[in-house]
């Protein structure tokens, strides 16, 4: 969940349309008009990147008239679904997937289970990504992917679509360095009743073994 206090606002006579805050975003935001940039306050989430990459100092932040909260109630979704998605995705659903929100990874699989099929969907529903932006698109492309989502970026878009996890540790460097057991512990992770009896261990669960 996230509350938005703030809002971007445009110097149209500062501003050179050179489209890097529009391609660096995460809601959508920010679309050019007439080689301007011009911000939907409805879609503004006050992540601060616009003003961040602007060479221009063409961005400040305004308030808003009325503050809104972005969020999702995981509950509202079948949570065998939600379970699955995040399985697919291979990610726990209490996992925390954007540090700068503390969102959840089930929060974001509800909110794609509910309709969202972009991230920038996924933000303006959630408010995951409106910190650094950076870090949580990866989770983010992957349970969408999950849920069958096309996920070719557009034109320019500045997506980090793989953070470096077990999961995409090839083949060769798992066989270079077999000290790293690499493909043991992808096994575990992989069997269903593995990585439950794991998570529910480490939960402290009744059915730890």
């Amino acid at each position: 969940m996230k509350k938005v206090y703030l809002r971007a606002l445009v110097d149209t006579d500062k501003c050179i349309g050179d489209r890097i805050c529009e391609n660096m975003c995460p809601s959508g935001a920010i679309v050019m008009i007439d080689k301007k940039a011009q911000v939907d306050e409805s879609k503004c989430v006050a992540c601060f990147r616009c003003s961040e990459v602007c060479g221009e100092d063409a961005i400040r932040y305004v308030p808003l008239d009325e503050p809104r909260i972005l969020g999702v109630d995981p509950a509202q979704v079948d949570q065998d679904r939600l379970r699955e998605l995040c399985r697919r995705a291979h990610l726990d659903p209490d996992e925390t997937i954007c540090m700068c929100t503390l969102m959840p990874a089930k929060e974001v699989a509800a909110a794609i289970l509910l309709g969202a099929k972009t991230p920038e969907e996924v933000v303006l529903m959630t408010g995951v990504r409106s910190g650094c932006a950076l870090y949580c698109i990866s989770p983010v492309l992957r349970l969408l992917r999950a849920s069958g989502a096309d996920m070719s970026p557009p034109a320019g878009y500045n997506w980090y679509p793989s953070a470096v996890s077990l999961w995409d540790v090839t083949d060769e460097v798992a066989r270079k360095y077999p000290q790293y057991r690499f493909e043991e512990d992808l096994k575990v992770y992989s069997d269903t009743g593995g990585i439950d009896s794991m998570l529910s261990r480490l939960k402290g669960g009744s059915n730890a073994k």
